[in-house]
């Protein structure tokens, strides 16, 4: 498959991976030179219609959202009887990869991944649409960070009457929910029962459940509770226990009725991970934490003096180990003053947020997802948290609240890329330029129409379409022109030089001097001095250059004929 060309657009350059019903690759899109992945539904369930359905069932649920947790999909097709969808391609790897790698992941990194796969969730299930099948495997982390949630390939849709008694206990054993495992219809509740199952993981390095068997696993769904969190990995503060708890609790009236819900939860127990604020469970009391207040009114958890005297004698030891050694000064030097402390960012404007954190010696990543609590621009959480120990030019990590999850488009036109997509990004929207541009009177790279149009309410993540203008200038007329001449007036009207071709003359007069010019656009138009082309058209030029014959005249000395027995004039 490696080479073959889906509709004369999509390239195939890399197979990706395999699932139960499609094979993956990575492809590059010709008309815009990006990569894709493209799913290919496997050609031994073409003719099988439980397959094909639910292959569709994948673009139809994928069809109805646009967000940044979610792979999203950029086309349907089907191409020498293969079906197949296209989705943006993400470069990382998927969440159990990382656990597996890195085994417990740090609370506050467990969190935000948590926050941002129930930001995902809470985009699918107010479009009508269930995941089911919620897991580390179907959660990529993009190599910059960014969480997305992939595979809607048994996701239920509302109104959609041809689910089968298979779909409906569909899902990875280890993380359905009880109601799955039973074979009852699955709602929302269902798949917030995943995500505390993947927190689970998060969180100690391994799932709540394991069996011999799928079987076995499965019952413990239904009847078992899983190893309290704490007892595995007791630096996970009890609030977060605490949620994850409740997103799993076996009834789903008695969990998180919106992912929403669990989201803000998660978002407190990072702020105050005591989790006094939360119900306790019955027969399960909160372990307490001891705190002090500083000037600043922010609490900081402190340890005892007989937990950290044994580290901080070992550290002695190790610092006076180092200290006769004649490179230890530079390394003591490096360790004290090249380190710095994580600032408080939470509730601060990003401006404002930025400003601490380079005044902290740090650099910033902002990442941004919707809350509607907190205001558009405000600070919603950071890593690592307040207080953590850094070394200067390390990354903070904030996320930026987009305010609520629908807004309203703002009006692009007029304005230049670079500043319509930093507002867009601002909001919490994506801009997409097309490839296409038009000719205008205004500056290359302005917007000059947009979908959705300005004033358009949409959800959060929502991609905008952008035309841009490819500007206006006269076509020059280069003929006669020296070839230097016309290279320079190429570049100042900001044209592009696609060729040169060479005429060879015997004329000496013509020699470097342009002979004609052609003129198309994508579309194969011709134009002529005087029309108006946009910015960066290709121009060929063809100019002439010495012949063979008239080099070897030049290179012969001039002399001048004489009448028969006179001698040559001098």
């Amino acid at each position: 498959m490696i080479g073959k060309v889906l509709d004369n657009r999509y390239e195939l350059v890399e197979f990706i991976g395999k699932g139960g019903m499609a094979l993956v690759y990575r492809a590059i899109d010709r008309r815009t030179g990006h990569s894709v992945a493209v799913k290919i539904l496997r050609p031994e369930y073409n003719q099988d219609a439980e397959f094909s359905s639910r292959f569709q069932r994948e673009a139809l649920a994928a069809s109805r959202m646009s967000h940044h947790n979610i792979v999203n999909l950029l086309d349907v097709g089907q191409a020498d009887n293969m079906r197949y969808l296209v989705m943006e391609y993400v470069q990382g790897r998927t969440l159990k990869e990382v656990i597996r790698q890195k085994g417990a992941l740090p609370p506050t990194v467990a969190a935000q991944i948590g926050i941002r796969i129930l930001s995902a969730l809470q985009h699918a299930h107010k479009n009508g649409i269930i995941h089911r099948d919620i897991k580390p495997q179907n959660v990529l982390v993009h190599k910059d960070g960014l969480i997305k949630v992939a595979d809607f390939g048994i996701a239920r849709v509302a109104g959609w009457d041809t689910v089968s008694q298979e779909d409906s206990v569909m899902g990875s054993v280890h993380y359905f929910s009880p109601e799955q495992a039973q074979g009852k219809p699955v709602t929302a509740a269902s798949d917030l029962y995943s995500v505390g199952v993947v927190l689970y993981e998060m969180l100690t390095g391994k799932p709540p459940f394991d069996g011999e068997t799928p079987v076995a696993v499965a019952m413990q769904h239904i009847g078992s509770k899983p190893r309290p969190i704490s007892e595995i990995n007791p630096a996970v503060p009890p609030a977060m226990e605490r949620v994850v708890e409740k997103a799993m609790e076996k009834q789903p009236a008695q969990r998180y009725q919106s992912a929403l819900e669990m989201a803000q939860d998660l978002h407190r127990a990072l702020q105050e991970p005591d989790g006094t604020w939360m119900t306790r469970l019955p027969d399960q009391p909160i372990p307490s934490l001891e705190y002090h207040t500083g000037n600043t009114g922010k609490q900081r958890a402190v340890r005892s003096w007989r937990d950290i005297a044994p580290r901080v004698g070992a550290a002695a030891l190790i610092v006076l180990a180092i200290a006769g050694m004649f490179w230890g000064a530079s390394r003591i030097y490096d360790q004290v003053v090249n380190t710095t402390e994580a600032p408080y960012c939470l509730d601060e404007t990003e401006v404002d947020a930025q400003r601490l954190a380079i005044r902290a010696g740090l650099a910033v990543e902002i990442t941004r997802t919707s809350d509607a609590i907190k205001p558009t621009g405000t600070v919603i959480m950071q890593s690592p948290e307040y207080g953590t120990v850094m070394r200067k030019g390390e990354t903070l990590c904030l996320t930026v609240s987009t305010g609520p999850e629908e807004q309203q488009i703002p009006n692009l036109i007029g304005s230049p890329v670079d500043t319509a997509r930093k507002e867009l990004d601002r909001l919490g929207f994506t801009l997409l330029a097309l490839p296409e541009r038009s000719l205008s009177t205004s500056a290359w790279d302005t917007v000059l129409s947009q979908n959705p149009l300005p004033g358009e309410t949409m959800p959060n993540g929502t991609v905008v379409q952008v035309v841009l203008s490819g500007g206006s200038v006269t076509l020059p007329d280069f003929v006669g022109m020296t070839r230097k001449d016309a290279l320079f007036m190429i570049q100042q009207m900001k044209l592009t030089l696609l060729e040169i071709r060479e005429i060879p003359v015997d004329d000496a007069k013509q020699f470097e001097r342009v002979a004609a010019q052609f003129i198309s656009d994508s579309d194969s138009n011709e134009y002529k001095p005087g029309d108006q082309v946009m910015q960066q058209t290709q121009v060929t030029l063809a100019v002439y250059v010495a012949s063979e014959n008239a080099a070897a005249v030049t290179a012969e000395p001039a002399e001048t004929a004489s009448p028969a027995g006179q001698e040559a004039s001098p």
